[in-house]
């Protein structure tokens, strides 16, 4: 690699462009073989940093999510799940009820499908630029338990306040104490007409106020919830999540 090389490589990273610098012979190699014109080589340095960017971003923000794993709505077999169909998840998939920040709230039975579609649901809005965080319904209560001092609880409830998609699992899979359901309502009034939120739970809002204690602060968090809302039921067919589980044992082969 020539010196001249060396300090253009230099002068990327002062620009921050180091993703490009580091890329740069390669960059060199393929416009001399292609014959690129100045202006046919810059834009092909200007485009690999900017997309070298976005996957970057997209990285960050996945990570900030905090999705137990990764499954996209691509990989949902919709087939299974009567109640939605095809249409209906590409819709999803459009994210206009984010820009109108609407809410989901998917319930249904263990298994159904719920926290996969709500992943992936999270994933299709970063790949498309939002801030989206996960949380189950008994890792949110922590936090908001522990926030006043514990250093990690503060800044994981920041990264939630400053979310524009915020997934809440197992809502109400667990009863929940009247400090509990306030700390709660504090968080859904904070999140009202800034974020939209996606809700997974097993338990219809009727039943929520049982599992609070509460009449009151339930019909709180309902009025900021139901506002703007889509609620998605999801049959209790057979388990979706049994029906594709890995198994330990090969399949057995059609001779046997």
């Amino acid at each position: 690699m020539t010196a001249t090389v060396h300090i253009l490589q230099e002068y990327l990273r002062l620009l921050r462009m180091t993703e490009t610098a580091n890329e740069l012979p390669v960059l060199l190699r393929n416009a001399e073989k292609m014959s690129w014109t100045y202006q046919e080589f810059l834009q092909e340095l200007l485009m690999y940093e900017l997309k070298r960017r976005d996957e970057k971003n997209v990285e960050k923000r996945l990570k900030w999510a905090k999705f137990p794993y990764h499954k996209t709505l691509d990989e949902f077999y919709i087939e299974e799940q009567r109640s939605l169909s095809t249409r209906q998840i590409n819709q999803l998939k459009e994210l206009n009820w984010l820009d109108q920040q609407y809410n989901l709230i998917l319930l249904g039975p263990q298994g159904a499908g719920k926290t996969h579609i709500s992943i992936g649901l999270g994933i299709e809005a970063i790949h498309k630029g939002y801030k989206v965080t996960f949380s189950t319904m008994g890792e949110l209560v922590h936090l908001l338990k522990t926030e006043e001092y514990i250093r990690k609880s503060q800044m994981q409830l920041k990264r939630i306040r400053d979310s524009d998609l915020v997934i809440i699992d197992d809502l109400m899979y667990m009863a929940i104490d009247q400090r509990e359901a306030n700390l709660f309502f504090h968080l859904v009034n904070h999140l009202y007409e800034r974020s939209s939120i996606i809700l997974t739970s097993n338990k219809g809002p009727e039943e929520w106020g049982e599992l609070m204690g509460d009449q009151g602060i339930t019909m709180a968090i309902l009025d900021r919830l139901l506002h703007r809302v889509e609620v998605i039921q999801l049959n209790d067919n057979d388990s979706y999540r049994l029906k594709h589980r890995s198994t330990i044992f090969e399949k057995e082969s059609s001779q046997n």
